[in-house]
């Protein structure tokens, strides 16, 4: 994992650029007046991608959406030799470059500007990042034979298979959820050789590669610059069946270059929330940052403890923007835990971004893993995946190769919660993390190495299963509405159960085998209690089993069975829904449910008997013709 940082000051820091050190800066905006731009007319400024996400999650369009107001920028650019290089509309800056002190001056007197603080030194000053990526280039060649997997399972995952089994992730992909339809941004350094490596050919040959941008170098090539990205982007999106496949091999990928591998200066924060501002007004759902910040390359640009605290740094207030806009931040914890910084990098601080720490195989956490909490006491890291030895391309051959650090657990999670995301779309982001935490194996004690723990998905799509299931289980004269609405499709079932309250076992009464894709469904099923004792008590429950191992029952509902079935007749005098000539000590309502009429016309004796269930099953008008009769037998209840 890279590591990055920045700190935001409320001082304007007035410059003399001649033989100043700095040449690059973040100018801090007041306000967005004047700004051609209208709330109501987001399509000038979003796709209808990301617009459809704000509706579907209940997001409001505000100014921050509002890109930087054009006057201004006007004013900087003309207010001497000033290079404007980005600008970020959620924070409402502008990041120039410049050596021409008195431009600079000028425009920190702008009415409209806040602040202005140095985020970059000149291009050609010598400077040395060592180790900024030591760990992760640390590669290995896989010699061993392929770990053993099941059968059964749709993807021949290899040499992967480990370190998707370590979450249950191919209960997922058995399913049918792979990432289709999904759309995730990966921000990095650099993603040499995907053009060309068959690790993404698949991704490449079906069109899943949606666009890049490199907002270091400001052009779309990406291909050309550090490995890491690489390297990263094989944990999600390969597909080498047999031999390496990622955690959602279906998703398409925006891939941007955010890190400076070379340097180390806050501009690269800058950078991470332009590329997240990009990919939300795409309507990106999901982005993978296997980016961390700290310390710089000058000192005195450094972030202290204090500053991890989810809304100081400019990478953590842009991940928590991108939150807020509905996008699924996975963000890398870093590896710092065991050197003399030892805590977590921005943004994993940020507080709705879901930090990933690194664990091994045994699920052990990495002692390079940087530790939590957050400055301001969040439970960080989120969640842990494999991050020592984890597998992933070899960026010259494109074969499977290990690696360690936390940047590659990060784009593990960030690959299977995609695919749980296309299971649950109507969940929302904020929604699929805490699934995610709640399925982990220390959900109930977090600590500061793993925080909640590894993730199962199959837990998580049974919590999110649970959360958007609705039921109604109540007794309806002789009879017992069970109504159940949930999603579900091939291979899934529900029975239906019963037990006397004092009886030890429930006994199955119907079950419900689900086909077709995985989509809401209302199922109902009628139990007769016509001949039950009087009184008594039934406890009623729904079993769901979706795999070998996993059967697992919504809550349960008790039905006081206490009055005995009646009989009731009535006489017909050939009007509609008419009450009149009822006998039977209840009356019924007067409208009866619609869905089609049944004519009581009997030939033989003048009298029809149903019983309570079929009326119910019937669920239509019923007209009695003149002179003849319907008996009821049991409670007469209409729906």
């Amino acid at each position: 994992m890279l590591r990055k940082f920045f700190l935001t000051t409320t001082v304007v820091l007035l410059v003399t650029c001649g033989n100043a050190q700095f040449t690059k800066f973040i100018i801090e905006l007041k306000n967005k007046t004047g700004s051609v731009f209208s709330i109501n007319r987001p399509h000038e400024f979003l796709s209808q991608r990301a617009i459809d996400k704000r509706l579907l999650y209940n997001i409001a369009i505000d100014s921050t959406d509002l890109p930087v107001v054009q006057q201004y920028l006007n004013s900087i650019q003309q207010a001497g030799a000033v290079t404007i290089l980005s600008t970020s509309k959620w924070l409402n800056q502008v990041c120039v470059q410049s050596v021409d002190a008195t431009a600079m001056n000028t425009i920190a007197n702008f009415p409209f500007v806040k602040t202005i603080v140095s985020v970059a030194a000149r291009n050609n000053m010598p400077f040395n990042p060592a180790g900024k990526f030591a760990l992760e280039n640390n590669l290995q060649d896989i010699e061993s034979n392929a770990p053993q997997q099941e059968l059964a399972n749709i993807y021949n995952y290899g040499q992967s298979y480990g370190q998707v089994h370590l979450h249950q992730g191919e209960f997922l992909h058995n399913y049918g959820f792979s990432g289709q339809g999904m759309q995730m941004a990966v921000l990095d350094a650099g993603f040499r050789n995907y053009l060309t490596l068959s690790t993404f050919d698949s991704i490449r040959n079906n069109g899943q590669v949606l666009g890049t941008w490199d907002f270091v170098d400001n052009h779309a090539n990406v291909n050309e610059d550090l490995s890491h990205g690489t390297h990263c982007l094989s944990t999600i999106a390969a597909n080498m069946p047999g031999s390496f496949m990622g955690t959602s091999p279906k998703t398409s990928f925006y891939l941007f270059r955010t890190e400076n591998a070379a340097t180390e200066f806050p501009i690269e924060e800058q950078n991470l929330a332009v590329g997240l501002e990009r990919a939300d007004s795409l309507g990106v759902d999901i982005s993978s940052i296997s980016l961390g910040y700290t310390t710089f390359d000058n000192n005195s640009l450094n972030h202290t403890y204090s500053q991890m605290d989810g809304n100081t740094t400019i990478a953590a207030r842009a991940s928590d923007f991108a939150a807020r806009k509905g996008m699924l931040v996975v963000a890398a914890m870093g590896n710092e835990g065991g050197n003399g910084w030892n805590f977590l990098a921005t943004p994993a601080d940020a507080d709705s971004v879901m930090a990933v720490g690194a664990v091994t195989s045994a699920g052990v956490s990495a002692n390079f893993s940087g530790y939590g909490p957050s400055s301001d006491g969040q439970i960080k890291p989120s969640v842990a995946a494999l991050g020592v030895n984890s597998v992933v391309a070899n960026a010259n051959t494109g074969q499977p190769t290990t690696s360690s650090g936390t940047s590659f657990a990060t784009p593990i999670i960030a690959g299977l919660s995609s695919c749980l995301w296309q299971a649950f779309p109507e969940s929302n982001n904020m929604g699929i993390i805490s699934a995610l935490q709640e399925s982990a194996t220390k959900f109930t004690n977090p600590d500061d190495r793993v925080g909640y723990g590894i993730p199962d998905m199959k837990k998580a799509f049974v919590i999110l299963l649970k959360r958007f299931y609705k039921q109604e289980i109540r007794q309806a004269g002789c009879s017992t509405l069970v109504k159940l609405n949930v999603k579900a499709g091939n291979n899934m079932s529900f029975v239906v159960e019963r037990r006397l309250a004092l009886e030890p076992q429930f006994t199955a009464l119907h079950t419900f085998n689900v086909t077709g894709n995985f989509s809401m469904r209302e199922l109902s099923y009628w139990d007769d209690i016509t001949t039950s004792p009087i009184p008594s008590s039934y406890v009623y429950r729904i079993r769901a089993t979706m795999d070998t191992d996993t059967s697992f029952s919504f809550s349960s509902v008790t039905i006081n069975h206490q009055n005995p079935c009646n009989t009731y007749t009535f006489t017909g005098n050939g009007s509609w829904n008419n009450a009149a000539n009822w006998s039977g000590n209840t009356i019924p309502p007067a409208s009866l449910s619609a869905g089609g009429s049944i004519i009581i016309d009997p030939i033989v004796g003048g009298e029809c008997i149903l019983s309570t269930t079929q009326l119910m099953q019937a669920g239509t008008y019923f007209e009695v013709k003149p002179g003849k009769k319907l008996t009821v037998q049991g409670n007469l209840i209409i729906q």
